[in-house]
Formats: C-alpha cells, structure tokens, sequence
C-alpha cells in the first residue's frame, strides 16, 4: 500500500496534507466541549450563578460544534478530491503499463484480471484514501488526547478504560488475521467470475449451437456459490465489530458513572464544592471515555475496509512492476526492401521448456510468396508473431528489410506489415466507420477517399 502512495502527485500530497491539518483543528474543537460541559455542570450546580455566565458557555459550545463541522465538510471534500486524484494516477499507470504487455505477460495475468485491476481493485483503493484523510488522521490523534485528558482525573476509572480498550483491540486483531487471507481469495475468485462470464459472453454462439446453456449455467453457479461463501464468512467477520464496539461503549459509560457515584459519595456531604467539582470531573471523564471508544469505533469502520485495499494495491503494484519483454528499438535503417529473413531461429513459450520452433532459417525476397503448412499446434502463428514482434525468439535473428526487428521502432515495422487475422470474429470499436478502418495514431492523415477505397478493396462496403 505504501509503495502504491509513493505514486501520488504532488499537488494531491499538498491536498492530503492541508485536510490533516483540518481534521487536527477539528480535533480540537470536539475535545473542547466536554470542559465547556464541566463548567456548565459547575455552574448550574453553584448556587448564585449568573444566567449570562450559562448563556456564554453555551455559545462557546454552540461555536465549537459549528467551527467542528465546517472543518469536517471542508476536509470531507478535500478527501475526496485527493483520492480521486490519486485513483486516476494509479488507473492511468495501470493501462499504460498493460498497453506495453506481451504475451508473456498477458498468460501471467488474464484479461479478466487485468479488467478487474483496473476498475475495482482501484476502486478500493480510491474508497480507502477518502476515508483514511479523515478517519485514520482523527482516531488516534482523539484517542491519545482524550487519554491524555482523562489520565490524571482517576487511576480507578483510568484502568477500567484501559481495559476496554485492550480487549477491543486484541478482538480487532483476530478478526483481521482470519479474513485478510480470506479476502485475498474473494479477489482471486471474482476474477473467476468475470473469466467464466466472459467466456459465455464471447463463446454464445457455440454455446447455442451445442445447446450447453445449461452447462455453462451450472459452471457459473459454481464460481458464483463459491464467492458468495467467501464473502458471507468475511461479512460475518466484519458483522462482529461493530456491535462489539457499541456494546463496550455503552458498557464502559455505565461502569464509568456507576464507579464515579461511588467516589462522589465517599466526598463528604459538607464539601459542597468539592462534590460539585468530582461530579464533574466524572462527566468530563464519562464523556472522554466514550471518545477513545468511538475513535476505535472509526477504526473498526477503516478495518473492514483495509483487508481488500491491501490485497487490491498488492494486485495493482504486481502490475506496475511487471517486467515488460517486449523491446523496442530505434533504428531506421532498411538496407533491402520487401524482405523477411529467419536466422537459426528458436522460441519456447514461458509456461514451457520445450521449443515450439527449432533452428528456423528462411528468406523471402520481394516479390515472392511462402506458405506455411502444418497441422493444428504445428507452430505457424507464432512464426508469424515473430517478425510482427509480438513476441521474441530465444535465440536467432528476424530480420524485416535487412534489419533485425528487435533494433526497429514499432512504428516503423508495422507500416512494413499487413496482417490478416485468422478470426473474422475481431473485436469491433464502439465508433465510426471511418475511425474503425483508420485505426491507429496515422489515422489523422488518412483521407476519406483513401479510405473508402480500402473498404472497397475489403469487400466491406
């Protein structure tokens, strides 16, 4: 996660900066209205106070309250803001990045999961930034002061809080070192889910044709029964938490006041002032307790969010720090025209130690025609990948115009090549026609009538 934030702009550091500044401020306002709430409780207790004394403290609360969510509004959307940023950094890395994969890379990860990583592990990850600027600046920081306010009030009550605080945690603990490997597998299986939908999706046809609706119905229910069982197990977790944490702050409210009775009891009834000032004391405590409960509350609710934000930014940085294979060269030179040459040329796929093309050597002039047969398996579409380079031999040359392709600009080659899928079945873009024949960044200097012309030539028009 942390390597993931080391991606984030400057202008979004500044941003996230100025909103923890905020919620500091807003720190201070919520923790100045339980000492407003002990003066107001001295005041109503003393006889002969003045009304206008009550009113005012009032009004400092009122304007704490008021100055409190002011800051909590302007920080919400600098939160926002920030991690919407950052999320559009991460996804614009993440498709560059795969925009460069081979097909090495591509059998590493999967189109679904690629799909996935892009669009909800970084989602995620956005959910746990806008939350995180508010929540884990504000719960700690609160729970430390409010410690530090109430420390010295009473060892008694002190303890009592103490001991709340421990068994929250240790719980908080366990739930997170059950679900987070659970959590991993809810990632893994929701790639399933849009690998088996996927392949539905493009297969329907074959699947009408065998009449194998129900079979890939049943296929689906599977992966779909099994994620759900996984999730059920993680929700059921996080389920635990929260009311946990509201039991224990009601819990630790009552034994707060009810241990506090017992010390404004045991001040003599004479010591009227004295009685006045431990009652409160034990509000103002009461009332700080229940702040260290609800910033472990607000930590419960960053919890149940980080298990998946961290499995996410794992998936996302396996991504981003994929080792590209395919090189790119910048030369220009083409000492011959219209020629392709196979030097001693060998290749093995990455998932196999077996080679696929064995000490390959051919030339085919300008001019000149070759064909390739051989059964199914037989290697013909990855010798024609190799001078498209989209994948390199493990050992010999391939050389398009005398140079060896590994040296070329991408560009420069693949005006040098015209390719023919073997699959009619081509993933159409969701845009003009024009654009769909002119594809690619020279689509600019195509004309329409160039155009036409090629569609004419397709049989297309």
């Amino acid at each position: 996660m942390f390597e993931l934030l080391k991606k984030m702009k400057r202008k979004e550091w500044l941003t996230a900066g100025l909103c923890a500044i905020l919620v500091l401020g807003q720190i201070y306002f919520d923790l100045r209205l339980p000492d407003y709430m002990s003066d107001l409780t001295v005041l109503i207790k003393t006889p002969g106070s003045a009304m206008s004394d009550i009113w005012q403290t009032g009004l400092e609360m009122l304007g704490c309250t008021l100055a409190s969510a002011l800051l909590a509004v302007i920080c919400g959307y600098l939160a926002a803001q920030t991690a919407a940023g950052f999320s559009y950094t991460i996804r614009e890395k993440v498709f560059n990045q795969v925009a460069d994969f081979g097909q090495y890379e591509m059998q590493q990860f999967s189109v679904p999961s690629l799909i996935n990583r892009t669009t909800n592990d970084i989602t995620q990850i956005q959910m746990l930034v806008a939350m995180g600027l508010q929540i884990m600046i504000k719960s700690p920081i609160m729970a430390i002061w409010a410690v530090i306010k109430i420390i010295n009030k009473s060892w008694t009550l002190s303890v009592i809080t103490a001991g709340f605080v421990v068994a929250l945690l240790a719980m908080m603990a366990i739930v997170i070192a059950v679900i987070v490997p659970r959590v991993r597998r809810v990632q893994k299986l929701t790639d399933n889910i849009n690998r088996v939908s996927r392949e539905n999706l493009t297969g329907i046809n074959v699947v009408h044709a065998y009449n194998a609706e129900k079979y890939q119905a049943e296929k689906f229910e599977q992966a779909n029964d099994e994620l759900m069982r996984t999730q059920l197990f993680n929700q059921h977790g996080f389920a635990m938490l929260m009311p946990a944490v509201s039991f224990a702050m009601n819990t630790l409210a009552l034994t707060v006041y009810w241990v506090g009775a017992s010390i404004v009891e045991k001040v003599a009834l004479t010591d009227v002032a004295a009685r006045i000032a431990t009652f409160g004391d034990i509000m103002v405590f009461g009332t700080y307790a229940t702040y260290v409960i609800m910033s472990i509350m607000m930590m419960v609710m960053i919890v149940m969010f980080f298990p998946s934000a961290q499995v996410s930014a794992g998936r996302i940085n396996e991504v981003l720090n994929a080792k590209i294979t395919l090189r790119e060269g910048k030369s220009d030179n083409a000492p011959e025209v219209g020629t392709v040459e196979f030097k001693d040329v060998s290749f093995h796929y990455p998932t196999s130690d077996k080679d696929v093309l064995e000490n390959i050597s051919f030339k085919v002039n300008k001019g000149e025609t070759i064909a390739f047969i051989g059964a199914t398996g037989s290697g013909k579409t990855t010798l024609s990948r190799l001078f498209m380079a989209l994948i390199h031999p493990r050992s010999g040359q391939v050389l398009v115009d005398g140079t060896d392709i590994a040296a070329m600009e991408p560009a420069d080659l693949a005006d040098k090549i015209g390719y023919v899928f073997q699959n009619p079945d081509l993933q159409i873009l969701e845009d003009t026609v024009f654009d769909e024949v002119a594809y690619g960044p020279r689509a600019k200097k195509l004309s329409e009538d160039k155009v036409k012309r090629q569609v004419e030539t397709a049989l297309a028009a």
